[in-house]
């Protein structure tokens, strides 16, 4: 508002909206950025600032801000990212937000895009132009950033970055770029990091997302981050299970492709039952602190979980794409440790150095460089603990053949308390014993044997075709190596 469009940018986004206009004429269905829908008309700006200058802006971003009046110097800070069609005073006005900024005193940035930018004023989070590191829109909202925490002498290593819809891809892709930024992130009704790089690529994600390994995922955020990246932001998923714009298989790749960057399993620590039908499932890292947590709400379509009212959990205004379930700012501002209830943590760093320094068929043996003041430490294997030792070595023993396992360490203090957790590291047993599974197309795929795509199911390794993707079409499959399968209908060695 009130800027300049560069040329480059018209261009996009007369190219983006023809490509929609024609999607839209094919499907009869409403034009969006990948489909990414919104609220309606934008609401007031009152209690919003707008901040001009705030960088060179290649993204061609509009700038908003809210701060409490009594907001002290080394506060937290908060981005929120609208959905498509929004602007930065609608979710201002519907998402809560401005609440809990208030009771737990942080500011908040609103970042805004506009239809110059894309047709129907959606953060293009599926182009690598605008949400890489360094690049068009997420370098604008980093921009955004540096100028808050200067206006505001905000603290810089509590800062946090949430979206809805498409403002939750550009979320993802943000925590994916700039972990060295963000300490955490939350996702609403959005999509994991670099799951698309096109607006085609972007409907399949939306309605059918690839069916990566954890660790395939993972990679892509280790590859979207700064290189020797070694502490990763918290993130919290929010995903409704009658969403049909944004899948509620989106939730699932992003919890595997966050728990992977953490060294986690894909097994909750714990599982507990909110209000609004909701299911929170916690993911906590070595020092039992929560890393990950995905929630779950029953029955909500695609938008933003608010709950109205004025009791302490409850926040937000109900409305199209505003879905009165439960507030999810007020958990996911407490997941983030806003509230001033976050678990202690021992201050020694992360141990550097971890490294896999032989296998055998049941074993793994690790090393890693000495913390000082370290009094031992702590080895975890897909996130849960399996091992103290007071030396920097550790041999993980009574491993399957053929396997592959995540590690990660923490130094332990003479307190009894774990300090950072290291990078993860990922090492495979030698051997392998070939396995027979007998199923359904669907539960082949649910267990991790075999993918689908466009209906259709393919055992993983070997990509033989298996038929439809569904619970009547049956087959045996052997694992013949790790991840690999063929089809053995006429007869499993295993």
């Amino acid at each position: 508002m009130g800027q300049s469009h560069p040329p480059h940018h018209r261009t996009k986004g007369r190219l983006i909206g023809g490509i929609r206009r024609w999607v839209t004429a094919a499907v009869g269905a409403l034009a969006l950025t990948a489909g990414l829908i919104a609220a309606g008309p934008p609401a007031s700006a009152a209690g919003l600032t707008q901040v001009t200058g705030f960088g060179t802006n290649p993204g061609n971003l509009s700038m908003y801000t809210y701060a409490p009046d009594t907001l002290p110097p080394g506060a937290p800070l908060v981005v929120a990212l609208h959905g498509c069609t929004q602007s930065a005073s609608d979710y201002y006005a519907h998402s809560g937000w401005p609440k809990f900024a208030d009771r737990y005193g942080f500011a908040l940035v609103l970042p805004q895009t506009s239809s110059a930018n894309n047709a129907n004023s959606c953060f293009n989070w599926f182009d690598p132009a605008d949400s890489s590191r360094g690049r068009g829109e997420a370098l604008s909202i980093r921009q955004m950033v540096d100028q808050a925490v200067s206006r505001y002498g905000s603290d810089t290593r509590r800062i946090y970055v949430t979206g809805l819809s498409a403002g939750g891809g550009m979320t993802a892709n943000l925590l994916a770029a700039y972990p060295d930024v963000f300490a955490g992130g939350s996702v609403d009704s959005g999509l994991p990091a670099s799951c698309a790089s096109s607006v085609s690529a972007a409907y399949t994600c939306m309605y059918s997302p690839p069916d990566r390994t954890p660790g395939q995922w993972g990679d892509l955020v280790r590859a979207a981050a700064p290189a020797g990246t070694t502490s990763w932001p918290r993130v919290a998923i929010w995903q409704g299970t009658a969403d049909t714009t944004v899948r509620p298989a989106n939730a699932t790749e992003l919890r595997d492709q966050w728990t992977d960057v953490w060294g986690l399993g894909q097994t909750p620590s714990r599982t507990e039952n909110l209000s609004g039908g909701t299911t929170l499932s916690v993911y906590d890292d070595a020092s039992g602190r929560p890393a990950v947590e995905v929630y779950s709400v029953s029955g909500m379509a695609h938008g933003l979980a608010v709950d109205p009212g004025s009791g302490p959990d409850q926040c937000g205004t109900a409305g199209t794409y505003y879905l009165d379930t439960i507030c999810s700012s007020y958990h996911t501002a407490r997941f983030w440790g806003l509230d001033g209830d976050t678990p202690d943590t021992g201050a020694l760093p992360a141990p550097t150095g971890l490294t896999v320094t032989g296998t055998t068929d049941t074993t793994v043996a690790l090393s890693w460089n000495a913390v000082p003041g370290a009094a031992s430490y702590t080895v975890h294997r897909g996130g849960a603990k399996v091992g103290t030792t007071t030396s920097t070595a550790y041999t993980d023993t009574g491993l399957a053949t053929g396997t592959t396992h995540t590690y990660t360490v923490a130094a332990v203090d003479p307190a009894g308390v774990a300090g950072a957790v290291s990078a993860a590291v990922t090492a495979a047993t030698s051997g392998f014993t070939p396995t027979c599974h007998t199923a359904s197309n669907y539960d082949h795929t649910t267990a991790g044997r075999a993918h689908q795509s466009a209906g259709r199911t393919y055992a993983n390794g070997s990509e033989e075709p298996m038929g439809l993707w569904n619970t009547f079409t049956v087959h045996t499959l052997e694992q013949t190596a790790p991840g690999h399968y063929v089809v053995a209908d006429s007869g499993c060695p295993a």
